[in-house]
């Protein structure tokens, strides 16, 4: 089965918030950007799809995630 590169780093998104994530836990997209070594607009443009398919939830500002 072929896995497209934008699934493969949505995957490699989801893992890392799995990873270090938690209940409470916000992680940001500029840590994860930083630790997949994933251009941080490429990584914008991902998480918009995983919210809208309820997989994620994000939370804007200070303290979020």
């Amino acid at each position: 089965m072929l896995i497209s590169s934008k699934g493969r780093y949505a995957l490699r998104l989801m893992i890392h918030i799995a990873a270090f994530g938690g209940p409470g836990n916000a992680v940001s997209l500029r840590e994860v950007a930083s630790a997949e070594r994933i251009s941080l607009k490429y990584l914008e443009q991902l998480v918009r799809p995983l919210m809208q398919a309820d997989l994620l939830h994000s939370v804007r500002g200070k303290g979020g995630g």
